[in-house]
């Protein structure tokens, strides 16, 4: 999986218009597609929903060379139960800082820590860190059977960090000493690697005995590029998928009209003003 390249993490979030505020207004990025469906995937890309749900492509750039966030709108839930699987995304960016903090949430609750440093011509997201129950188990995963390179151990804090590239967006593991609990917020990091190779994966993951979510599948989005994928699952739970690289390209252009879409989707979600007309609250996953 040497060729691999880190592509985005998968958040749910209740508040869209929240939430496209903080991506947009306080960190700076863009937004890079939006698509709305009409029933769940078949990869269980929204979580176990089987209703309407759009997905948000947010970023610095494009995924060729950026790693962003997909944002998951599952119509009618209000809310997620965050866990301690998810530790934060880490960015530069001084710009971002003067908007926020050093530590901020996104709506929803999700960690973000900002370095206070002129944001670089590359990527500005640095890493995402995830919470493992067992480092040692955990980064024989992640190396040993995926192919990230191990880039910094410490001790002391109880991380490992990684990445299959020095130019691209890292992985760290932190011991949390305990059982990795994800919410109903459960997210989901996904890479990608030549089409040719997703078999490949599968067929190592059946060897080892380890936790094939979804088998490799072909997933449809209207009017654009089908792209087939592997989802997979980590010891202690973290879903990762794995998309073929050439169709995913296609798929994951840049959309000039994003904006409007996103904003367009907003506005003729009434959901909000039904809940309230009704003296009621949307669902809490």
């Amino acid at each position: 999986m040497a060729t691999s390249c880190t592509l985005h993490f998968v958040f749910k979030v209740g508040d869209r218009a929240k939430t496209a505020t903080f991506y947009r207004d306080v960190l700076g990025m863009k937004i890079l597609r939006h698509e709305e469906f009409e029933e769940g995937c078949k990869a269980t890309c929204n979580g176990p929903y089987d209703g309407k749900w759009s997905k948000t492509m947010v970023g610095f750039g494009r995924e060729d060379d950026h790693f962003v966030a997909e944002l998951t709108y599952n119509y009618g839930v209000g809310e997620y139960h965050l866990g301690n699987d998810f530790l934060g995304l880490t960015l530069q960016s001084s710009k971002a800082v003067s908007n926020a903090l050093y530590l901020t949430q996104a709506p929803g609750g999700y960690p973000f820590y900002i370095v206070d440093k002129e944001q670089p011509a590359s990527d500005p997201v640095q890493k995402v860190c995830l919470g493992v129950s067992d480092l040692q188990r955990s980064s024989h995963y992640w190396t040993t059977l995926l192919g990230m390179k191990v880039i910094e151990k410490n001790k002391e804090k109880k991380t490992v960090l990684m990445g299959f590239a020095d130019s691209q967006c890292k992985l760290e593991l932190q011991d949390i000493s305990g059982t990795v609990d994800h919410g109903t917020a459960f997210g989901r990091i996904a890479f990608s690697c030549p089409r040719e190779q997703l078999s490949d994966l599968e067929a190592l993951m059946k060897k080892e005995n380890q936790n094939i979510l979804t088998p490799l599948v072909s997933l449809d989005t209207p009017g654009k590029a089908t792209v087939e994928v592997v989802i997979l699952a980590d010891p202690d739970g973290h879903e990762i998928c794995f998309v073929g690289d050439e169709a995913f390209r296609q798929l994951s252009m840049v959309d000039p009209k994003g904006d409007e879409l996103l904003d367009k989707a907003m506005d003729e979600d009434k959901s909000d003003e039904w809940f309230a007309k009704h003296n009621r609250q949307k669902a809490a996953a």
